[in-house]
């Protein structure tokens, strides 16, 4: 494979790995460089390796075989060569950049070492399957576990501590849990689920610093001075898109790597997709997404080199409607689904179903005879059918039946 020909793509995550195999399926062989000395995984997996359900082998990616391991620090584009920090370089005719994202670390007072520059023992992101083996061994029973951010990170990762018999304190900025994707009613669900398997949760609560000791947490502040014994803690606030090596090659950025309709960056030798990306201005940080745009790049990509029958050369990524799923699994099994609108605008209809007893909720929202989104908590036999009608944008029909079918009826998930 020589350079006028090579496909390189940064990022081993769900897109990059993804790319990689679709276009070796085409007859377009890439070299996939992975800074990670893990065998690629499903980052979406990693509560249940740390809750102990799954072994990292268990979320393994069917990846290529051969995977440059680097980290790479830099790209010259009139060259068309990426360097790595072990010296070597690599030449491309197309790159992609599929780096993900990275953490969100909050400004807290006394977060960082000012010796060392790195987050003292007992402070975890979690992001990485370093980060999550890291957090597996510090937990052990009654240990002592906060978990700042109460998103969808920040849930899963607290409801897998307490299965591991942690003492679990969750504290939440916002006014509820998950307030990008459930409304109060779904919230207040998941606040329960959480409850009931022994973990303590503070929203509106805003932590103010972090106290160490030798080196290692002890305990978090809170904005109104009540301090919060731990022996771990979990930075759950966030991702924010990875830009920075598209930013040092002048790649045009703005909250992620910009790119058209063929996954095209302002250079044109080089592409992008996954959560890195930024599209008709939507940073998406989910996994379909990530994975349609692999998708349409790889038939684009087979297309250019005349390779892959039937390749399409017309691909075009126009957009995801995601559907945000969460499954908490296990003894106390909890599952939750939420897509598009789920809050109402005035004028809008609503139909809610809820059963207190069974701990379950379900909800739709239409708007000019169009299901615009909805939240299902505890039973999501529906999920499938509510699917279909919301990403399929059709007239439902008129009246409140057929909504009351699509809650109720569980075919076709």
């Amino acid at each position: 494979m020589t350079s006028n020909t090579r496909v390189v793509v940064i990022g081993a995550g769900l897109a990059g790995v993804r790319l990689a195999r679709r276009l070796g399926e085409l007859g377009v062989p890439a070299v996939l460089v992975s800074e990670e000395a893990h065998t690629p995984y499903n980052r979406v997996l990693l509560a249940d390796v740390l809750a102990g359900r799954y072994t990292p082998e268990v979320i393994a990616l069917p990846a290529p075989a051969e995977i440059t391991r680097g980290r790479v620090t830099g790209i010259d584009r009139a060259a068309r060569e990426v360097y790595c920090a072990d010296g070597s370089v690599i030449a491309y005719d197309t790159l992609v950049l599929a780096t993900g994202s990275n953490p969100v670390l909050p400004a807290l007072r006394g977060l960082f070492d000012p010796q060392r520059h790195e987050l003292p023992d007992g402070v975890h992101a979690f992001r990485t399957m370093d980060d999550c083996l890291g957090l597996s061994k510090a937990v052990r029973p009654g240990v002592k576990a906060v978990v700042i951010g109460g998103g969808l990170l920040g849930v899963s990762a607290a409801r897998a501590l307490a299965r591991r018999d942690a003492q679990v304190v969750l504290a939440q900025q916002g006014e509820r849990l998950m307030e990008r994707q459930l409304d109060p009613s779904a919230s207040k669900l998941v606040r329960r689920h959480l409850t009931d398997l022994g973990v303590e949760v503070h929203t509106e609560s805003r932590v103010r610093g972090v106290r160490c000791a030798g080196g290692a947490v002890r305990s978090v502040e809170m904005a109104d001075g009540y301090a919060l014994d731990a022996d771990i803690l979990v930075l759950a606030c966030g991702v924010r898109p990875r830009v920075s090596l598209a930013v040092r090659a002048g790649l045009a950025v703005h909250k992620g790597v910009l790119v058209d309709d063929e996954l095209r960056t302002s250079d044109p030798r080089i592409r992008a997709i996954g959560d890195c990306t930024q599209h008709d201005g939507q940073v998406y940080g989910l996994a379909t997404p990530a994975l349609e745009q692999a998708d349409v790049l790889a038939e684009l990509l087979a297309a250019e080199r005349g390779a892959g029958a039937g390749a399409d050369a017309a691909a075009r990524y126009t957009g995801t409607r995601a559907l945000t799923r969460l499954t908490l699994a296990g003894g106390d099994f909890f599952d939750l689904a939420a897509f598009g609108e789920p809050d109402p605008r005035p004028g809008d209809d609503v139909v809610q179903l809820a059963d207190a007893t069974r701990g379950t909720y379900r909800k739709v929202v239409v708007r000019d005879d169009r299901l615009v989104g909805g939240v299902l908590v505890g039973e999501l036999g529906t999920v499938g059918a509510l699917a279909r009608a919301w990403e399929g944008a059709e007239p439902l029909p008129l009246g409140r039946a057929p909504l009351l079918h699509l809650l109720t009826n569980d075919g076709g998930s």
